[in-house]
C-alpha cells in the first residue's frame, strides 16, 4: 500500500504550477512558521512571487524561472537582504511543493540552488555608548505613568536585549527570581527559541517605578494608557514601540535611532565590561555565534592588538 501511495504522489508531480497548487503550498509554508513576524514577511515576499508569476505566460516553476525572478528584482533596484528573503521564500515554497507532492523534486532541487544577491560592503549597525544609553533612559522623566512606563522599557530594550516583540509581549508572570537574580524566565522568542534573560537590578527598579504606581500585579508588563492616565487594555503592538524610541532618541539628540539598535547596544556594552562571548549569545538568544558576533560589530584592533603580549616576548616572565 505503501508503495502505491509512493508511486500514485510521484505521478502527481507537476512542472507547472497552477495558482491553487501556490496557495496550498504557501499555506503549508506558513502554517511551518512559529514567529508571527516571520509568517508576515514570508506571506508578503511569497503573495510577490506568485503575482509575478501568473502574471507571465504558462512558466515551469523551475531554477531557471526563479533565476528571472532574482533579475527582475535586481532590475527593480531593490537591496540584497530583501531580494535574499524573497528567494528564501521562493525556495521554502517550492520545499512545501514538492513535499506535497504538487512539484517534481528534481524541479524543487534545483530552485533551492539558485544563488542570492552578493552583498557589497559591510553593513554598519548604530551602536550607542553607554553615556548615550543613559541619556536615551533619562529622556524619559517619571512624573506621569506615560514617563514611568516608557522609561521602563527603554531600559528593557537596552538592558536585557530584547527585540521588540519579546518587550512588547511581557508579563508580570515573567520576571522571576532565580539563583538570586531576577530573570525574564522562559522567554519564547524568534523561531520559538526559549531562553531566559537576567535582569539587571537597575531594569527591575525600572519597571516596579512603573508598576507599583499603575497598580499591576498581573498580565501584559506594557500597556496602553488612557486620557485619564489609567492603564487600560492587554497591552500594545510592537509598532508602538518604534514610535516610544523615536521620541526618546528626539528628546536627546540621537537621530535614525531603531529599537533593534538598542538590542545591539545591550551585545556590545556587555562584550565591553568583559562579557563571554558565548553568554552574550545566550543572552540574545542566537542560535548562531557568527550572528551575535555581528551584533559586537567587532573591529580589528592594532594598538594594544591581542597578539601583543601573550607571554613569548623578551622579558615575559
Amino acid at each position: 500500500m505503501a508503495r502505491k501511495a509512493k508511486a500514485k504522489r510521484k505521478r502527481a508531480a507537476k512542472t507547472i504550477l497552477k495558482l491553487p497548487d501556490l496557495e496550498q503550498s504557501k499555506s503549508a509554508v506558513l502554517n511551518s512558521l512559529t514567529s508571527p513576524s516571520s509568517q508576515r514577511s514570508y506571506d508578503h515576499a511569497i503573495h510577490e512571487f506568485i503575482d509575478w508569476y501568473c502574471s507571465e505566460p504558462r512558466l515551469a516553476f523551475n531554477k531557471t524561472v526563479v533565476t528571472r525572478y532574482r533579475i527582475s528584482l535586481e532590475q527593480r533596484q531593490y537591496a540584497p537582504s530583501t531580494i535574499n528573503l524573497r528567494l528564501a521564500a521562493v525556495r521554502r515554497l517550492a520545499y512545501e511543493a514538492s513535499d506535497c507532492g504538487l512539484l517534481s523534486p528534481d524541479l524543487a532541487a534545483g530552485i533551492r540552488r539558485v544563488k542570492g544577491a552578493r552583498r557589497l560592503g559591510v553593513r554598519i549597525g548604530n551602536w550607542l555608548t553607554a553615556e548615550e544609553g543613559k541619556r536615551l533612559i533619562g529622556a524619559f522623566g517619571t512624573l506621569t505613568l506615560k514617563q514611568q512606563r516608557n522609561r521602563a522599557m527603554i531600559a528593557v530594550l537596552i538592558g536585557c536585549g530584547l527585540r521588540r516583540a519579546e518587550a512588547a509581549a511581557l508579563k508580570m508572570e515573567d520576571i522571576q527570581l532565580r539563583e538570586g537574580h531576577w530573570v525574564i524566565a522562559d522567554l519564547n522568542g524568534k523561531g520559538g527559541h526559549i531562553r531566559t534573560v537576567p535582569m539587571p537590578d537597575w531594569v527591575k527598579r525600572a519597571i516596579d517605578e512603573w508598576t507599583v504606581p499603575s497598580g499591576l500585579t498581573s498580565g501584559p508588563l506594557f500597556r496602553a494608557i488612557n486620557k485619564a492616565g489609567r492603564t487600560w487594555g492587554n497591552g500594545f503592538t510592537p509598532k508602538v514601540i518604534w514610535s516610544i524610541v523615536r521620541e526618546g532618541a528626539a528628546n536627546c539628540g540621537l537621530t535614525g535611532l531603531a529599537p533593534h539598535d538598542l538590542r545591539r547596544t545591550c551585545a556590545r556594552l556587555c562584550h565591553q565590561a568583559g562579557g563571554e562571548l558565548e553568554q552574550i549569545q545566550f543572552l540574545l538568544g542566537h542560535v548562531s555565534i557568527e550572528t551575535t558576533e555581528r551584533y559586537l560589530g567587532c573591529r580589528q584592533r592594532f594598538q594594544n592588538a591581542v597578539n601583543d603580549a601573550i607571554g613569548l616576548e623578551p622579558g615575559a616572565s
